[in-house]
Parts: structure tokens; sequence; C-alpha cells
């Protein structure tokens, strides 16, 4: 009655739940400019791992409350593979294409099951900066439909990315079909492409992602694999 109406039994209860998770954690300066309104967010959770995970892209990303929200209602930590989530348990720091999304969360505008190549571009194209945050950090956007040409023959590269952190090109193809071993060479072209023809010395080798309707991970196992990834998408 004293303090006011914050401090009721619902917000004293908070304030215990966040002392007895936070109690044996060791402490960031840059985790204490996370306001109370995050960690009122996070509290909800109880899962110590997963807790860490979004204070740690909180603090990268700078997000806000409602992003943070976002991110915690899309299943975001869920969807990193098992690899991944051990590392961070353990405080390793994985590589940037272990951070990306499985399956990636496309908003489907259109309201169709009838998803072409051309209409899953459309609608990746027009909500973009989704994309990149689901990729993770550092990742922008350079062009689609990206011009390239192997010997006498023009090709287009779907979405061209960069990423600023890691300094390197990331070359992104859209299947709306199950991943085929075609596909590992068509990407590799493209990629070899990219490294011997924009890639400067001082810039990484390229990163390819294929974008699938489902992933196949017996092809996966015999195709040459160096700097490839694939990822499933989802419609929302």
């Amino acid at each position: 009655m004293e303090l006011g109406k914050k401090y009721n039994e619902r917000t004293l209860r908070r304030m215990r739940q966040f002392y007895i998770l936070f109690k044996d954690e060791k402490w960031s300066p840059l985790r204490t400019e996370l306001t109370w309104t995050h960690f009122r967010e996070l509290l909800a959770l109880k899962n110590m791992n997963k807790i860490n995970y979004y204070i740690k892209i909180t603090e990268e990303q700078n997000l806000s409350v409602r992003e943070l929200r976002q991110k915690i209602k899309s299943n975001e930590y869920e969807r990193l593979d098992d690899k991944t989530k051990e590392m961070l348990i353990k405080k390793e720091e994985p590589k940037t294409e272990d951070l990306i999304k499985n399956p990636i969360l496309i908003k489907n505008t259109y309201n169709t099951d009838n998803i072409t190549e051309s209409l899953l571009k459309k609608l990746i194209l027009e909500n973009i900066d989704d994309l990149l945050k689901q990729l993770g950090v550092g990742f922008t956007y350079v062009g689609s439909e990206y011009p390239i040409k192997i010997g006498d023959r023009y090709y287009f590269i779907d979405i061209l990315l960069y990423n600023i952190k890691d300094n390197k090109y990331v070359v992104l193809e859209l299947k709306n079909t199950e991943v085929k071993k075609e596909h590992f060479g068509q990407i590799k072209a493209y990629m070899n492409y990219v490294d011997k023809n924009l890639k400067t010395p001082n810039q990484n080798p390229t990163l390819g992602i294929i974008l699938c309707k489902k992933d196949n991970r017996f092809i996966f196992e015999y195709v040459t694999n160096d700097n490839v990834i694939d990822r499933e998408y989802a419609l929302i």
C-alpha cells in the first residue's frame, strides 16, 4: 500500500522468480541494459538455456520488447538444431550459418497453397527485413534475379545477400520442391562465379543457402556441400 499498485502480489512473485533464476548467473554489463519489461517476457519461459539465448539476441540486435515477444512467439529457439543449442549451452561460438533457423517462416499474404518459386520469391521480397532477421546477424540485401554470365549464357541468382559480420556474399536459391542433388550443382556454380568475379581478396568464401519445401538428409550426405546449407520454409 505504501509503494503503490505496481508492487502487487503478482509483481512480487515475478521479482522472486527473477532472483531464483538469475542468482547464480554471471552478469555482463550488457545484460543489465535489458529492461524489466524485457525480463517479464523472459520469465515466462522458465528454461534457462532458452532465456539465455533470447537475452543474447536481444543484446546483439537491440530488440524492443515487441520484437522480443515476436521472436519468442515464432519459437525461434526451438527452430535451432540440437548441435547449435548444445554449443550455446557450452558457451561456444557457433558459426553464422549454425544460427539460421529451420524452418524459415514465410508470411503467405496471398493465402494460397499453390506456391511457385516465383510467388515464393515475391512473398520473401515483400517482407525482406523479416527474412534477414530470421537468418541472423549481419545479413543485408544485395539484389534479386542477380545476373551472372557463365560462358555465353546468362543465369540469374534468385537472391544475393551479403553478411557484414562474416564479410562474405550469400547466394540464396529457392526451391518449391524437396531438395535434389542437381540443386547443389546449380548453387555451387553460382557460388564459384561470385568467388571468382565479385569477391575481393580480403573477403571470405561465399555461403550458399538452398531454401526448399523439404530437405533430404540422404542427398546431403552424398554431395559436395562445402559452404552450402539447406533450410526448409514454412508458410504462415
